[in-house]
């Protein structure tokens, strides 16, 4: 019986602990890594869209995005945001890394 509860008491601790969630950190500001990988892929699309136009890409914003992941709103309101939006979609180029907590950007995992 007491191994019996040992176990239960360990398969909760392991469901707890997978749970936890990865983020994705750029100085004091912290998102969740589904919101940057978000991020991430509507920055892509953007830089896929017509590469001869490079004074559009130079206007380009993810705030101007209506899919842009809510969390990321009072960033658009920072002088700094593209510089952070560039940071934190760096932080992400490999999200297998991420995951892990192999980027020092990135953390939540044990």
């Amino acid at each position: 019986m007491k191994g019996l509860l040992s176990l239960a008491a360990l398969a909760v601790v392991l469901l707890v602990h997978s749970s936890q969630a990865v983020y994705v950190q750029d100085g004091d500001l912290k998102f969740s890594l589904e919101s940057v990988k978000k991020l991430k892929e509507l920055m892509d699309e953007n830089r896929h869209v017509n590469p001869r136009l490079v004074a559009s890409a130079a206007k380009y914003s993810p705030c101007d995005e209506k899919d842009l992941p809510e969390e990321f709103h009072s960033v658009c309101e920072r002088e700094d945001a593209l510089v952070v939006f560039e940071r934190l979609n760096l932080a992400v180029q490999d999200t297998d890394l991420c995951e892990i907590c192999a980027n020092a950007a990135c953390a939540g995992c044990f």
